[in-house]
């Protein structure tokens, strides 16, 4: 889905409490990444991999000059022989530690889906879900949560691509860059400035 369909949806969205919420969790995600300096995990269920999510989040990351966005899919059923981006299986979740997030997209909740976030908490990784089914279990393992019921007006899919777009969004204004750009070429000529002429 392009700029100008998100544009749409948001648009149609606009008075509901969808925009809000998506940006609010689109918020959570960009603050665990770029606080903690990246190592984002993108895990979805073998029968639902969340690999367009991931090719939003990589646009996103490019976009917004964040690459911390850019995540990683971590596949069920990951092959030695599939291409690099696509073979990573769960095994990675067991290695992840503390300063890492984990995004959990999950139309419905399985034990092996939780056995892995609580792999993945119990080692201090920040969690994340987006689910189109409200779990307990999985509610209460995770730091922040957006469920998608299914009466709702919109899917999980349409959800994502709002999750996405906000999440390349969140960042400073270019304002505040360019305040702080302007505050260190005032240190640097400062630092640079030869030094006053003693009277």
């Amino acid at each position: 889905m392009d700029a100008v369909r998100v544009a749409l949806l948001r648009e149609v969205f606009a008075g509901t409490e969808w925009l809000g919420a998506t940006r609010r969790f689109a918020g959570a995600l960009r603050g665990s990444v770029v606080t903690h300096g990246g190592g984002l995990l993108l895990l979805g269920t073998p029968e639902y991999e969340p690999w367009h999510l991931a090719a939003h989040l990589v646009d996103e990351a490019a976009w917004s000059g964040t690459p911390e966005l850019a995540p990683t899919l971590v596949r069920h059923g990951a092959r030695p022989t599939d291409p690099a981006h696509l073979a990573v299986g769960p095994g990675r979740i067991g290695a992840a530690r503390r300063g890492e997030t984990l995004l959990v997209v999950a139309p419905g909740v399985s034990e092996p889906l939780l056995d892995h976030v609580h792999t993945a908490r119990r080692a201090g990784v920040t969690v994340l879900a987006l689910s189109a089914a409200p779990d307990d279990a999985l509610t209460a393992m995770a730091h922040e949560t957006l469920t998608v019921p299914k009466d709702a007006e919109l899917d999980l899919d349409t959800v994502q691509h709002l999750v996405s777009a906000a999440t390349g969004e969140n960042g400073p204004s270019p304002r505040s860059r360019r305040r702080f750009r302007d505050r260190l070429s005032r240190l640097a000529e400062t630092l640079t400035a030869p030094p006053p002429t003693p009277w």
